[in-house]
């Protein structure tokens, strides 16, 4: 493992409002939490889908609904903990590839849901280096703001499935909740898809 890397100094509010920036067909699905909490504070929107209770499961969710939705880029967006619990949806997604896929994590170094305990991340293991060594055909640690736009160009672009781990600061922001009602928001997001609720 590396030396001790608890977080960055990024602002995670302006990463988010920075990925979003005219997001015309871009398809989100935001991890329980402060992931969600970014998302809502850059605005909602009809083709955001906020996780709760699902810890560990945004990867693979940002993952079905990028091989359901081929011609439309997806977002994730996750924090460490949550991806560092789902390691082994990494390696399936690493096999299969999917080119509108760009999954970010915010690395704060911290479990920022649970009183700012140091993470696995916190304490030196590299998300990108892990991703690479799964074999993801390109991955990224991102410490300036200014690498925040080539991101956002890249996921627009479908340009191949891509991590990228963005160094915020470990700081806990005020919650910006989304809608918590979880039929409301599968129904509102599949409208948004041109489908019938369900």
């Amino acid at each position: 493992m590396g030396e001790m890397t608890a977080g960055g100094t990024l602002d995670r509010r302006a990463v988010v409002a920075g990925l979003l920036q005219e997001r015309r067909e871009l398809l989100v699905v935001s991890a329980l939490g402060s992931p969600s909490y970014d998302l809502m504070a850059a605005g909602d929107h009809d083709r955001n889908f906020y996780l709760w209770a699902a810890m560990g499961s945004a990867a693979m969710v940002g993952f079905g609904l990028a091989q359901a939705q081929p011609d439309r880029p997806v977002l994730v967006l996750t924090g460490d903990g949550e991806q560092l619990m789902g390691l082994g949806a990494l390696a399936t997604i690493a096999l299969r590839r999917p080119p509108n896929l760009t999954i970010v994590v915010l690395d704060n170094g911290h479990y920022g849901e649970t009183g700012m305990q140091p993470s696995h991340a916190g304490r030196g293991v590299e998300l990108a280096r892990l991703a690479e060594a799964l074999d993801f055909p390109s991955a990224e640690t991102i410490t300036e703001l200014q690498g925040v736009e080539p991101l956002r160009r890249r996921l627009h672009a479908r340009a191949g499935l891509h991590l990228a781990v963005v160094k915020i600061e470990p700081r806990n922001w005020p919650r910006a909740l989304p809608p918590r009602d979880g039929v409301f928001v599968k129904n509102r997001f599949r409208q948004a898809l041109g489908h019938s609720p369900s």
